[in-house]
Protein backbone atom coordinates (compact mmCIF):
# COMPACT_ATOMS: atom_id res chain seq x y z
CA UNK A 1 0.00 0.00 0.00
CA UNK A 2 1.30 3.92 -1.06
CA UNK A 3 2.40 5.98 1.59
CA UNK A 4 -0.40 8.63 -0.34
CA UNK A 5 -3.33 5.50 0.57
CA UNK A 6 -2.08 5.08 3.90
CA UNK A 7 -3.00 8.95 5.02
CA UNK A 8 -5.10 11.11 4.64
CA UNK A 9 -6.34 14.47 5.96
CA UNK A 10 -9.53 13.93 8.46
CA UNK A 11 -11.68 17.10 6.84
CA UNK A 12 -11.01 19.65 3.96
CA UNK A 13 -9.97 22.19 7.07
CA UNK A 14 -6.90 20.25 7.56
CA UNK A 15 -6.15 20.60 3.71
CA UNK A 16 -7.01 24.00 3.50
CA UNK A 17 -4.53 24.98 6.89
CA UNK A 18 -1.84 22.65 5.45
CA UNK A 19 -1.33 24.25 2.54
CA UNK A 20 -1.92 28.21 3.53
CA UNK A 21 0.24 27.18 5.65
CA UNK A 22 2.81 25.73 2.90
CA UNK A 23 1.92 29.09 0.36
CA UNK A 24 2.32 31.42 3.69
CA UNK A 25 6.26 31.77 4.31
CA UNK A 26 9.11 34.13 4.44
CA UNK A 27 8.50 35.26 1.07
CA UNK A 28 5.19 36.87 2.09
CA UNK A 29 6.65 38.62 5.14
CA UNK A 30 9.85 40.04 3.87
CA UNK A 31 9.58 39.83 0.10
CA UNK A 32 6.45 40.95 -1.16
CA UNK A 33 6.07 44.72 0.50
CA UNK A 34 9.92 45.19 -1.77
CA UNK A 35 9.09 43.90 -4.84
CA UNK A 36 5.43 45.98 -4.44
CA UNK A 37 7.27 48.74 -3.71
CA UNK A 38 9.83 48.68 -6.51
CA UNK A 39 7.81 47.72 -9.22
CA UNK A 40 5.54 50.53 -9.84
CA UNK A 41 3.75 50.71 -6.22
CA UNK A 42 -0.01 50.52 -6.52
CA UNK A 43 0.35 50.23 -10.48
CA UNK A 44 1.57 46.98 -9.97
CA UNK A 45 -1.37 45.21 -8.26
CA UNK A 46 -2.69 45.74 -12.03
CA UNK A 47 0.30 42.65 -13.52
CA UNK A 48 -0.11 40.78 -9.83
CA UNK A 49 -3.96 40.05 -9.83
CA UNK A 50 -3.78 38.88 -13.88
CA UNK A 51 -0.68 36.52 -12.68
CA UNK A 52 -2.97 35.37 -10.16
CA UNK A 53 -5.87 34.51 -12.34
CA UNK A 54 -3.36 33.33 -15.04
CA UNK A 55 -0.90 31.74 -13.39
CA UNK A 56 -1.39 31.03 -9.55
CA UNK A 57 -5.42 29.83 -9.55
CA UNK A 58 -5.11 28.00 -13.27
CA UNK A 59 -1.89 25.78 -12.05
CA UNK A 60 -3.06 25.16 -8.54
CA UNK A 61 -6.07 23.78 -9.91
CA UNK A 62 -3.94 22.12 -12.59
CA UNK A 63 -1.71 20.40 -9.29
CA UNK A 64 -4.70 20.04 -6.86
CA UNK A 65 -6.40 17.62 -9.90
CA UNK A 66 -3.37 15.61 -10.64
CA UNK A 67 -2.90 14.82 -6.95
CA UNK A 68 -6.42 14.28 -6.69
CA UNK A 69 -7.29 11.79 -9.32
CA UNK A 70 -4.11 10.06 -8.80
CA UNK A 71 -3.50 9.50 -5.46
CA UNK A 72 -0.30 8.29 -5.67
CA UNK A 73 3.75 9.85 -5.19
CA UNK A 74 4.66 12.00 -7.82
CA UNK A 75 7.18 9.52 -9.13
CA UNK A 76 4.75 7.42 -9.71
CA UNK A 77 2.20 9.99 -11.14
CA UNK A 78 5.00 10.54 -13.88
CA UNK A 79 6.10 7.06 -14.75
CA UNK A 80 2.29 6.29 -15.43
CA UNK A 81 2.16 8.81 -17.77
CA UNK A 82 5.22 7.65 -19.01
CA UNK A 83 8.11 5.95 -17.77
CA UNK A 84 10.35 8.35 -19.17
CA UNK A 85 9.20 10.96 -16.97
CA UNK A 86 10.23 9.63 -13.77
CA UNK A 87 13.18 11.12 -13.69
CA UNK A 88 11.74 14.27 -14.27
CA UNK A 89 9.78 13.58 -10.82
CA UNK A 90 13.12 12.98 -8.60
CA UNK A 91 14.80 15.90 -10.14
CA UNK A 92 11.39 18.38 -9.21
CA UNK A 93 11.82 16.53 -5.63
CA UNK A 94 15.34 16.72 -5.03
CA UNK A 95 15.02 20.68 -6.04
CA UNK A 96 12.55 20.96 -3.41
CA UNK A 97 14.30 19.11 -1.15
CA UNK A 98 17.39 21.65 -1.00
CA UNK A 99 14.74 24.43 -0.24
CA UNK A 100 14.24 22.75 2.72
CA UNK A 101 17.97 22.19 3.50
CA UNK A 102 18.92 26.08 2.91
CA UNK A 103 15.17 27.55 4.13
CA UNK A 104 16.21 25.74 7.48
CA UNK A 105 18.87 27.63 8.04
CA UNK A 106 17.43 30.88 7.34
CA UNK A 107 14.69 29.40 9.79
CA UNK A 108 17.73 28.89 12.32
CA UNK A 109 18.87 32.86 11.86
CA UNK A 110 15.15 33.93 12.90
CA UNK A 111 15.63 31.48 15.74
CA UNK A 112 18.40 33.30 16.81
CA UNK A 113 16.60 36.52 16.83
CA UNK A 114 13.79 34.97 18.47
CA UNK A 115 15.94 34.30 21.41
CA UNK A 116 17.86 37.73 21.30
CA UNK A 117 14.37 39.83 21.30
CA UNK A 118 13.80 39.54 25.00
CA UNK A 119 17.04 40.92 25.49
CA UNK A 120 17.77 43.12 22.44
CA UNK A 121 21.30 41.55 22.01
CA UNK A 122 21.74 42.45 18.91
CA UNK A 123 22.60 46.28 20.54
CA UNK A 124 22.92 49.37 18.19
CA UNK A 125 24.61 47.48 15.11
CA UNK A 126 22.04 45.76 14.16
CA UNK A 127 24.24 45.02 10.91
CA UNK A 128 27.23 43.84 12.50
CA UNK A 129 25.60 41.48 15.37
CA UNK A 130 23.83 39.54 11.37
CA UNK A 131 27.19 39.37 10.46
CA UNK A 132 29.07 38.14 13.40
CA UNK A 133 26.91 36.05 15.04
CA UNK A 134 24.08 34.54 12.64
CA UNK A 135 24.61 35.10 8.90
CA UNK A 136 28.40 35.97 8.19
CA UNK A 137 29.07 37.88 4.87
CA UNK A 138 30.37 36.77 1.70
CA UNK A 139 34.12 36.92 2.16
CA UNK A 140 35.35 33.24 1.58
CA UNK A 141 37.76 33.93 4.61
CA UNK A 142 35.23 33.11 6.84
CA UNK A 143 34.13 29.67 5.73
CA UNK A 144 36.78 28.00 8.17
CA UNK A 145 34.70 28.12 11.22
CA UNK A 146 30.71 27.97 12.56
CA UNK A 147 28.09 30.50 13.48
CA UNK A 148 27.58 28.49 16.97
CA UNK A 149 24.07 30.03 17.44
CA UNK A 150 22.63 29.47 13.81
CA UNK A 151 24.27 26.02 14.09
CA UNK A 152 22.74 25.21 17.13
CA UNK A 153 19.52 26.21 15.58
CA UNK A 154 19.82 24.08 12.71
CA UNK A 155 20.05 21.24 15.33
CA UNK A 156 16.57 22.11 16.72
CA UNK A 157 14.46 22.96 13.93
CA UNK A 158 15.35 19.69 12.22
CA UNK A 159 14.13 17.95 15.31
CA UNK A 160 11.24 19.90 15.33
CA UNK A 161 10.90 18.88 11.85
CA UNK A 162 10.76 15.71 12.37
CA UNK A 163 8.82 15.58 15.31
CA UNK A 164 6.07 16.70 13.38
CA UNK A 165 6.42 14.85 9.63
CA UNK A 166 6.97 11.33 11.27
CA UNK A 167 3.48 11.29 12.66
CA UNK A 168 0.50 10.84 10.00
CA UNK A 169 -0.19 13.84 7.81
CA UNK A 170 -3.66 14.55 9.40
CA UNK A 171 -1.96 13.91 13.20
CA UNK A 172 1.30 15.69 12.29
CA UNK A 173 0.95 18.37 9.63
CA UNK A 174 -2.72 18.95 9.37
CA UNK A 175 -2.61 19.31 13.46
CA UNK A 176 0.35 22.04 13.51
CA UNK A 177 -1.28 23.38 10.75
CA UNK A 178 -4.82 23.61 12.47
CA UNK A 179 -2.54 25.60 15.62
CA UNK A 180 0.07 27.58 14.30
CA UNK A 181 -1.45 29.54 10.83
CA UNK A 182 -4.45 30.59 12.95
CA UNK A 183 -2.12 31.49 15.87
CA UNK A 184 -0.18 33.24 12.74
CA UNK A 185 -2.60 35.23 11.79
CA UNK A 186 -3.48 36.42 15.03
CA UNK A 187 -0.40 37.68 15.77
CA UNK A 188 0.38 39.29 12.65
CA UNK A 189 -3.06 40.92 12.34
CA UNK A 190 -2.05 42.78 15.91
CA UNK A 191 0.87 43.85 14.69
CA UNK A 192 -0.56 45.19 11.62
CA UNK A 193 -3.11 46.90 13.64
CA UNK A 194 -0.97 48.13 15.94
CA UNK A 195 1.81 49.46 12.42
CA UNK A 196 -0.91 51.05 11.14
CA UNK A 197 -1.72 53.64 14.29
CA UNK A 198 2.44 54.70 14.51
CA UNK A 199 3.24 58.27 13.21
CA UNK A 200 4.17 58.05 10.12
CA UNK A 201 2.56 55.36 8.99
CA UNK A 202 0.86 57.53 6.07
CA UNK A 203 4.29 58.21 4.90
CA UNK A 204 5.58 54.69 4.85
CA UNK A 205 1.70 53.55 3.32
CA UNK A 206 1.96 56.79 0.21
CA UNK A 207 5.39 55.60 -0.56
CA UNK A 208 4.29 52.31 -1.02
CA UNK A 209 1.28 52.89 -2.92
CA UNK A 210 2.61 55.81 -5.18
CA UNK A 211 1.27 54.55 -8.58
CA UNK A 212 4.27 55.00 -11.33
CA UNK A 213 2.07 54.35 -14.24
CA UNK A 214 4.82 53.99 -16.66
CA UNK A 215 6.44 50.99 -15.75
CA UNK A 216 3.33 48.66 -16.90
CA UNK A 217 4.99 49.17 -20.09
CA UNK A 218 8.08 47.00 -18.93
CA UNK A 219 8.17 43.43 -19.29
CA UNK A 220 10.02 43.10 -16.19
CA UNK A 221 7.38 44.61 -13.96
CA UNK A 222 5.18 41.71 -15.30
CA UNK A 223 7.46 38.83 -14.98
CA UNK A 224 8.34 39.90 -11.66
CA UNK A 225 4.56 39.95 -10.94
CA UNK A 226 4.45 35.73 -12.30
CA UNK A 227 7.68 35.09 -10.13
CA UNK A 228 5.93 36.40 -6.99
CA UNK A 229 3.06 34.50 -7.60
CA UNK A 230 5.01 31.38 -8.88
CA UNK A 231 7.07 31.38 -5.06
CA UNK A 232 4.66 32.95 -3.36
CA UNK A 233 1.62 30.08 -3.52
CA UNK A 234 5.02 26.93 -3.70
CA UNK A 235 3.54 26.77 -7.29
CA UNK A 236 4.59 23.34 -9.43
CA UNK A 237 6.74 22.13 -6.48
CA UNK A 238 4.72 19.20 -5.79
CA UNK A 239 3.69 20.23 -2.70
CA UNK A 240 -0.19 21.17 -3.61
CA UNK A 241 -0.31 17.59 -6.17
CA UNK A 242 1.09 15.94 -2.85
CA UNK A 243 -1.49 17.33 -0.40
CA UNK A 244 -4.29 17.09 -2.60
CA UNK A 245 -3.84 13.32 -2.97
CA UNK A 246 -4.24 12.94 0.62
CA UNK A 247 -7.98 14.36 0.36
CA UNK A 248 -11.06 12.66 1.02
CA UNK A 249 -13.49 11.66 -2.11
CA UNK A 250 -16.17 14.38 -1.79
CA UNK A 251 -13.69 16.97 -1.95
CA UNK A 252 -14.23 20.56 -3.33
CA UNK A 253 -11.25 21.47 -5.20
CA UNK A 254 -11.62 24.35 -7.22
CA UNK A 255 -13.30 26.10 -3.73
CA UNK A 256 -10.34 25.01 -1.89
CA UNK A 257 -7.46 26.84 -4.56
CA UNK A 258 -9.73 29.78 -4.35
CA UNK A 259 -9.57 30.11 -0.19
CA UNK A 260 -5.82 28.97 -0.54
CA UNK A 261 -5.03 31.73 -3.03
CA UNK A 262 -7.09 34.56 -1.54
CA UNK A 263 -5.82 33.67 2.08
CA UNK A 264 -2.14 33.95 1.09
CA UNK A 265 -2.82 37.10 -1.00
CA UNK A 266 -4.64 38.54 1.83
CA UNK A 267 -2.11 38.24 4.04
CA UNK A 268 1.24 39.05 1.93
CA UNK A 269 -0.53 42.68 0.97
CA UNK A 270 -1.41 43.34 4.73
CA UNK A 271 1.81 42.60 5.72
CA UNK A 272 3.19 44.80 3.27
CA UNK A 273 1.28 47.54 4.55
CA UNK A 274 2.47 46.35 8.25
CA UNK A 275 6.34 46.67 6.97
CA UNK A 276 5.69 50.11 5.54
CA UNK A 277 4.02 51.61 8.67
CA UNK A 278 6.75 50.81 10.70
CA UNK A 279 9.22 51.63 8.07
CA UNK A 280 7.61 54.79 7.98
CA UNK A 281 7.36 55.47 12.03
CA UNK A 282 11.09 55.00 11.50
CA UNK A 283 11.64 57.63 8.92
CA UNK A 284 9.70 60.31 10.92
CA UNK A 285 10.68 59.54 14.27
CA UNK A 286 14.14 58.42 13.73
CA UNK A 287 14.56 61.05 10.66
CA UNK A 288 16.17 58.53 7.93
CA UNK A 289 14.88 58.82 4.77
CA UNK A 290 12.51 55.91 3.58
CA UNK A 291 14.35 54.81 0.13
CA UNK A 292 17.70 54.32 3.02
CA UNK A 293 15.44 52.03 4.76
CA UNK A 294 13.50 49.86 1.98
CA UNK A 295 15.26 46.78 1.76
CA UNK A 296 13.93 43.11 1.13
CA UNK A 297 15.04 39.80 2.85
CA UNK A 298 17.43 39.15 5.84
CA UNK A 299 18.40 42.92 5.13
CA UNK A 300 14.76 44.11 6.41
CA UNK A 301 13.59 41.36 8.89
CA UNK A 302 17.27 41.10 10.88
CA UNK A 303 18.83 44.66 10.37
CA UNK A 304 16.18 47.27 9.62
CA UNK A 305 13.65 46.19 12.15
CA UNK A 306 15.77 45.41 15.24
CA UNK A 307 17.12 49.27 14.31
CA UNK A 308 13.50 50.24 14.57
CA UNK A 309 12.39 47.53 17.42
CA UNK A 310 15.60 49.96 19.04
CA UNK A 311 13.55 53.43 19.03
CA UNK A 312 10.31 52.06 19.94
CA UNK A 313 10.95 51.65 23.41
CA UNK A 314 8.50 49.37 25.82
CA UNK A 315 6.34 48.41 22.80
CA UNK A 316 9.11 47.50 21.04
CA UNK A 317 9.71 44.86 23.56
CA UNK A 318 6.47 43.37 22.88
CA UNK A 319 6.48 43.55 19.01
CA UNK A 320 10.03 42.56 18.51
CA UNK A 321 9.29 38.54 20.13
CA UNK A 322 6.11 38.52 18.41
CA UNK A 323 7.46 39.18 15.02
CA UNK A 324 10.31 36.56 15.15
CA UNK A 325 7.61 34.38 16.76
CA UNK A 326 5.23 34.90 13.40
CA UNK A 327 8.14 34.26 11.09
CA UNK A 328 8.93 30.94 12.88
CA UNK A 329 5.48 29.99 12.38
CA UNK A 330 5.10 30.69 9.14
CA UNK A 331 8.51 29.15 8.34
CA UNK A 332 7.87 26.11 10.22
CA UNK A 333 4.36 25.22 8.10
CA UNK A 334 6.23 26.48 4.68
CA UNK A 335 9.57 24.01 5.73
CA UNK A 336 6.89 20.58 6.28
CA UNK A 337 5.56 21.68 2.89
CA UNK A 338 8.48 21.62 1.05
CA UNK A 339 10.04 18.10 2.92
CA UNK A 340 6.59 16.49 2.02
CA UNK A 341 6.86 15.48 -1.87
CA UNK A 342 10.37 13.93 -1.53
CA UNK A 343 9.03 12.04 2.50
CA UNK A 344 6.15 10.81 0.29
CA UNK A 345 7.63 9.81 -3.22
CA UNK A 346 11.08 7.93 -1.59
CA UNK A 347 9.06 6.45 1.09
CA UNK A 348 6.75 5.32 -1.66
CA UNK A 349 9.23 4.00 -4.01
CA UNK A 350 11.55 2.31 -1.42
CA UNK A 351 8.54 0.68 0.98
CA UNK A 352 9.25 2.70 3.98
CA UNK A 353 7.30 3.87 6.79
CA UNK A 354 6.84 7.14 7.12
CA UNK A 355 8.77 7.74 10.37
CA UNK A 356 11.39 5.79 8.51
CA UNK A 357 11.14 7.79 5.68
CA UNK A 358 10.95 11.13 7.76
CA UNK A 359 13.77 10.29 10.43
CA UNK A 360 16.68 9.50 7.56
CA UNK A 361 15.52 12.53 5.36
CA UNK A 362 15.48 14.53 8.26
CA UNK A 363 19.45 13.42 9.51
CA UNK A 364 20.15 13.49 6.07
CA UNK A 365 18.59 17.50 5.88
CA UNK A 366 20.49 18.58 8.69
CA UNK A 367 23.66 16.70 8.14
CA UNK A 368 23.52 19.44 4.79
CA UNK A 369 22.29 22.76 6.67
CA UNK A 370 25.17 22.67 8.49
CA UNK A 371 27.46 22.83 5.98
CA UNK A 372 25.69 26.13 5.42
CA UNK A 373 26.06 27.23 9.15
CA UNK A 374 29.64 28.62 8.30
CA UNK A 375 30.82 32.71 8.42
CA UNK A 376 29.93 32.59 4.77
CA UNK A 377 26.15 31.18 5.60
CA UNK A 378 24.13 34.05 4.40
CA UNK A 379 26.55 34.00 1.33
CA UNK A 380 26.08 30.50 0.34
CA UNK A 381 22.44 30.19 1.02
CA UNK A 382 21.75 32.98 -1.54
CA UNK A 383 23.61 30.92 -4.50
CA UNK A 384 21.48 28.10 -3.83
CA UNK A 385 18.84 29.54 -3.39
CA UNK A 386 18.94 31.65 -6.87
CA UNK A 387 20.13 28.80 -8.73
CA UNK A 388 17.67 26.14 -7.88
CA UNK A 389 14.27 28.71 -7.98
CA UNK A 390 15.73 30.63 -11.21
CA UNK A 391 17.29 27.68 -12.80
CA UNK A 392 16.00 24.33 -11.61
CA UNK A 393 12.16 24.61 -10.18
CA UNK A 394 11.11 27.15 -12.95
CA UNK A 395 12.03 24.86 -15.87
CA UNK A 396 10.30 21.82 -14.10
CA UNK A 397 7.18 24.07 -13.38
CA UNK A 398 7.21 24.69 -17.36
CA UNK A 399 7.95 21.08 -18.29
CA UNK A 400 5.58 19.80 -15.95
CA UNK A 401 2.78 21.84 -17.21
CA UNK A 402 4.02 20.92 -20.72
CA UNK A 403 3.42 16.81 -19.45
CA UNK A 404 0.22 16.90 -17.76
CA UNK A 405 -1.28 19.35 -20.96
CA UNK A 406 0.37 17.89 -24.10
CA UNK A 407 0.86 13.88 -22.82
CA UNK A 408 -1.54 13.13 -20.47
CA UNK A 409 -4.44 15.73 -21.70
CA UNK A 410 -5.54 18.05 -19.01
CA UNK A 411 -8.77 17.28 -20.20
CA UNK A 412 -8.61 13.97 -18.03
CA UNK A 413 -8.78 16.07 -14.80
CA UNK A 414 -12.11 18.26 -15.19
CA UNK A 415 -14.57 15.21 -14.28
CA UNK A 416 -12.67 15.11 -10.86
CA UNK A 417 -12.12 19.02 -10.65
CA UNK A 418 -15.63 19.85 -11.19
CA UNK A 419 -17.91 17.07 -9.57
CA UNK A 420 -18.32 18.59 -5.81
CA UNK A 421 -16.52 21.99 -6.49
CA UNK A 422 -19.20 25.15 -6.38
CA UNK A 423 -17.10 26.85 -9.33
CA UNK A 424 -16.43 24.77 -12.31
CA UNK A 425 -13.15 24.75 -15.10
CA UNK A 426 -13.61 24.13 -18.90
CA UNK A 427 -12.44 24.70 -22.19
CA UNK A 428 -10.98 28.11 -21.48
CA UNK A 429 -8.57 26.76 -18.23
CA UNK A 430 -7.58 23.58 -21.02
CA UNK A 431 -6.67 26.54 -22.99
CA UNK A 432 -4.70 28.65 -20.56
CA UNK A 433 -2.73 25.51 -19.06
CA UNK A 434 -2.13 24.20 -22.64
CA UNK A 435 -0.80 27.13 -24.34
CA UNK A 436 -0.37 30.84 -21.97
CA UNK A 437 1.42 29.14 -19.23
CA UNK A 438 4.05 26.93 -21.28
CA UNK A 439 4.57 30.08 -22.73
CA UNK A 440 5.13 32.83 -19.86
CA UNK A 441 7.39 30.18 -18.18
CA UNK A 442 9.66 29.53 -21.11
CA UNK A 443 10.24 33.71 -21.20
CA UNK A 444 10.56 33.79 -17.26
CA UNK A 445 13.28 30.78 -17.24
CA UNK A 446 15.22 32.34 -20.25
CA UNK A 447 15.33 35.48 -18.21
CA UNK A 448 15.95 34.23 -15.07
CA UNK A 449 19.34 32.06 -16.51
CA UNK A 450 20.49 35.46 -18.04
CA UNK A 451 20.31 37.60 -14.79
CA UNK A 452 21.71 34.49 -12.96
CA UNK A 453 24.44 33.90 -14.98
CA UNK A 454 25.44 37.07 -16.69
CA UNK A 455 27.77 38.26 -13.60
CA UNK A 456 27.94 34.73 -11.38
CA UNK A 457 31.63 34.67 -9.95
CA UNK A 458 33.48 31.47 -10.58
CA UNK A 459 32.59 30.63 -6.45
CA UNK A 460 28.94 30.91 -7.23
CA UNK A 461 29.38 28.73 -10.76
CA UNK A 462 31.41 26.11 -8.47
CA UNK A 463 28.15 25.86 -6.11
CA UNK A 464 26.09 25.83 -9.26
CA UNK A 465 27.92 22.85 -10.71
CA UNK A 466 27.62 20.51 -7.15
CA UNK A 467 24.29 21.19 -6.93
CA UNK A 468 22.82 20.16 -10.58
CA UNK A 469 25.69 17.15 -10.77
CA UNK A 470 24.48 15.79 -7.15
CA UNK A 471 20.97 16.13 -7.89
CA UNK A 472 21.53 14.53 -11.50
CA UNK A 473 23.13 11.77 -9.69
CA UNK A 474 20.77 10.84 -7.24
CA UNK A 475 17.77 11.31 -9.54
CA UNK A 476 19.47 8.78 -12.17
CA UNK A 477 19.85 6.24 -9.07
CA UNK A 478 16.75 6.77 -7.42
CA UNK A 479 14.72 6.33 -11.18
CA UNK A 480 16.60 3.13 -11.33
CA UNK A 481 15.83 1.76 -8.30
CA UNK A 482 13.71 -0.94 -8.44
CA UNK A 483 10.21 -0.26 -6.33
CA UNK A 484 9.62 -2.31 -3.14
CA UNK A 485 6.48 -3.35 -3.65
CA UNK A 486 6.95 -4.75 -7.69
Amino acid sequence: MSMSERNQWDSSLSFILAMIGAAVGLGNIWRFSYVLYSNGGGSFFIPYLIAIAIMGVPFLILEYGVGFSYKESFSKIMKSINPKFEIVAWILVLFVFIVTIYYMVILSWDLVYLASSFTFSWGTDAASYFVQNVGGSSNLDNASFLLIPTTIGVVVLWIVLWFISHRNVDKGIGKVSKILIPALFIIMGGIIVYALTLPGANVGIATLLTPDWTKLADINIWLAAFSQIIFSLSIGQAIALIYASYLPENSKLIDNVLIVVASNSLFEICTAFGVFSILGYMSVTGGTPMVQLITEGTGLVFIVFPMIFNIMGPIGRIMAPLLFLAILFAGVTSALGFLEPMLSTAGDKLGWSRKKTSTVLCIVGCLLSLLLTSGISSYLVGIIDSFVNEFGILLLIGIQCIIFAWFYGVDHFLPALNQYSTFKVGRIWSLVIKYLLPCILIVMWIVGIINLFSSAKTFELIVDLVIIVGVMVFAVILTKIKPANE
